[in-house]
């Protein structure tokens, strides 16, 4: 048996892992080729924000001369060598993807990249025209005499530093640099009259053309482009913050300044250029890369969403009409006869939608109450928050300003809800609100009743297109006594209480899955029926990875279907034998938390707002929940099975904290989970659609004073 360090796999390499397999993606020649693209860039989004949290934070370890070990063993510094190494590899694959593979056969399909040295005189004509009339207006060059003097930078923005000819004063020289912000407002990339389909050259390519056009009368010796990631694992004292809103404030400003972490720039740089940013940076040799392509791969979503080119993209999957819902009912007449269990985006997220539209525009509702962590840009759920407020009913949100790299956003959209009457609470001291709940209090001739949603994911119709979620939708008097003493518990002073349904964290939901995964122990050893399933983002709790351990001991059959970090090693003899693990990923972002436990035959099976991590048990405020409803069991286990029965999307974990993409057998089909889910949603709605009774309805004549006949 391992040795107890070697039995997690470090979280961070399980995390680059994770990515390289949305490179796999990339790479994959089965998916369209602006689809692969798109998995490209996100690679590169997700390496962004790796650096600017994870290896920010571990920087700050290590440079306090902290050693503290993680499970696996590893101290900050070890950690932080491994990830170079493991980095510099994903970062040559990347650019290997990009330039050897898909440039080329983009290039092949019309959509085609340009270099300056292979411009055509009327093109170059037409850059220079752009040049002048689109950006020479608009950049302001810094000028850099020394170290001293470089200038705060923002965090992955794009520049171009300026290396222009020394200067001789006194026989002395002096080197002279400039810095050439790309603003945010600026088109990345530039099109080019071309006889092909769409010909495009980088911004930073058209500015390198043309930088001796903004220093007239000095010779510019290189021109390179460059960003720098900075470190954003910054948080509010809580402790020691009087006026939260303001401290959240003084903390987005404290990231702009944030240490270098990663210093990328374009590998035709001299050494002297690099030498002087690597010192003005202070940034550490083992975090400079040289980039041997277009800077900033993220931003080639852009170019993957070029209209024109529909065969090279995934063919429409639109979420469906939810079959248990009439859409021309009331939400309230619907959710009062049943529970409804949705799974977006194969069910539309229109009846969360529905149920605070129609909550801020009934008279009957008296008060509406939500967490929001996250929300899209002009979100309809704030729209309908605003308008309930304004309509004088009572809503109470929960705001969670700590939601990283939301935390503008939130401010803004809150202080909006404060000016049209809502009481806004900012979250909860030294804890982050994660959990995701709606409640709507409606006077009815039965009496109070409280109308409650529960999610996976966020109150964000946009994600809710591109993310798999769970919706539980019910007015269960039990569920709603529970979430409104939950509620309550957070906004005000009272004690955290027992609840009959909810489980919560940070006060019993660890203490809750540890006690299911051992009852499922006991139950094996007493020859019961047992076994756990269980889908989630990230598995990091050690105490909950000893549990699995203990459970595959004893002969419990483990299925984790887990996205991205994994700690637990599966298939370990003597230690993990019955556990497997497999992560999907395809086109829609596997999000939900589903957790199934046999229970000697009588299953228990809830959605989460939480994975087995840490934070989300310690230092979230979450909740798990039960579902209770025949129909929506069957529906959970019918997803669970999709999901593990994938062979075309689904990836293996071994025990080494590498993978291997999960091979159908010779007598199987090829099974893609989230396709077959598409097409049992498509297909629901079509049978509801062929047994749904056509109703006509006559006009009927009307009074002059507006009172039908």
């Amino acid at each position: 048996m391992p040795r107890a360090k070697s039995r997690f796999i470090n979280r961070e390499l399980s995390w680059l892992e994770f990515n390289q397999r949305v490179l796999d993606e990339a790479q994959d020649p089965d998916v369209p080729l602006l689809e692969q693209l798109n998995f490209l860039s996100i690679t590169a989004s997700n390496l962004d924000e790796f650096f600017m949290v994870r290896v920010g934070g571990l920087e700050m370890l290590a440079d306090q001369g902290i050693t503290k070990r993680d499970p696996c063993g590893w101290p900050p510094l070890k950690q932080l060598e491994r990830i170079t190494i493991r980095t510099r590899l994903m970062a040559e694959a990347q650019y290997d993807c990009y330039r050897n593979g898909l440039e080329p056969r983009l290039e092949e399909q019309g959509i085609r990249r340009i270099r300056p040295e292979s411009l055509l005189p009327n093109q170059t004509r037409h850059l220079e025209r752009y040049f002048e009339e689109e950006i020479f207006p608009v950049v302001s060059p810094m000028a850099v005499g020394s170290v001293a003097e470089f200038p705060d930078l923002v965090n992955l923005r794009l520049h171009v530093i300026v290396r222009l000819k020394p200067e001789k004063q006194g026989g002395k020289t002096t080197q002279r640099y400039a810095i050439i912000p790309i603003g945010k407002n600026m088109d990345r990339f530039v099109n080019v009259p071309s006889a092909t389909d769409f010909t495009y050259v980088t911004v930073e390519d058209v500015i390198r053309m043309f930088a001796d056009h903004l220093f007239p009368g000095n010779e510019v010796l290189e021109a390179v482009p460059f960003r720098i990631t900075r470190n954003a694992d910054m948080s509010v004292r809580e402790d020691q913050a009087g006026d939260f809103l303001a401290e959240m404030q003084k903390v987005l400003d404290r990231r702009k300044r944030g240490d270098c972490v990663r210093l990328e720039v374009k590998n035709i740089c001299s050494k002297t250029l690099l030498s002087f940013l690597v010192r003005a940076l202070k940034v550490k040799q083992r975090n400079v890369y040289l980039v041997p392509g277009p800077m900033d791969l993220s931003a080639f979503s852009t170019i993957a969403s070029v209209q024109g080119y529909d065969e090279l993209k995934y063919e429409p999957w639109q979420p469906q009409p939810v079959p248990k819902l009439d859409s021309r009912k009331s939400i309230f007449e619907e959710l009062t006869q049943k529970n409804v269990l949705l799974y977006h985006p194969y069910d539309s997220f229109d009846p969360v939608l529905r149920l605070v539209r129609e909550a801020a525009e009934d008279p009957d509702v008296l008060a509406v109450k939500q967490i929001l962590y996250r929300v899209s840009r002009n979100s309809p759920v704030v729209a309908a928050l605003r308008t309930a407020a304004e309509r004088g009913k009572y809503v109470t949100v929960i705001v969670e300003l700590k939601a990283r790299f939301d935390e503008a956003r939130n401010i803004e959209w809150a202080r909006e809800l404060e000016r049209a009457g809502a009481q806004v609470i900012y979250g909860v001291k030294g804890l982050k609100t994660h959990a995701k709940l709606c409640i709507v209090v409606r006077r009815e001739p039965r009496g109070i009743v409280r109308y409650v949603h529960f999610g996976t994911g966020n109150y964000n119709e946009v994600t809710a297109r591109l993310y798999s979620d769970v919706s539980y939708m019910t007015s269960d008097p039990e569920f709603g006594a529970d979430a409104s003493v939950f509620l309550n518990s957070i906004t005000g002073y009272s004690e955290p209480q027992t609840l009959s349904k909810l489980v919560p964290a940070p006060t019993m939901l660890r203490e809750e899955l540890l006690e299911l995964i051992e009852s499922e122990t006991e139950r094996r050893k007493q020859g019961q029926k047992s076994g756990i399933r269980a889908k989630m983002n990230s598995l990091v709790c050690p105490r909950v990875i000893r549990a699995l351990y203990a459970a595959s001991q004893a002969g419990v059959k483990i299925e984790l279907n887990v996205r991205g970090i994994c700690c637990l090693r599966p298939g370990v003899k003597g230690l993990s034998d019955n556990i497997k693990v497999v992560s999907i990923v395809d086109r829609f972002l596997e999000h939900s938390r589903i957790f199934y436990f046999c229970h000697g035959g009588e299953e228990k099976i809830y959605i989460s707002s939480a994975d087995w991590m840490p934070r989300n048990l310690d230092r979230r405020i979450e909740l798990m929940v039960p579902v209770v409803d025949s129909p929506g069991k069957e529906r959970i286990k019918k997803i669970l099975d999709t999901h593990f029965a994938d062979t075309t999307k689904g990836h293996f974990l071994r025990s080494d904290g590498t993978y291997s993409k999960k091979r159908k057998s010779s007598r199987s089909k090829a099974l893609r989970s989230q396709e077959v889910l598409c097409k049992m949603a498509v297909q629901a709605g079509r049978r509801v659609g062929s047994t749904r009774r056509q109703v006509f309805e006559p006009h009927r004549p009307h009074t002059p004073d507006g009172l039908t006949q």
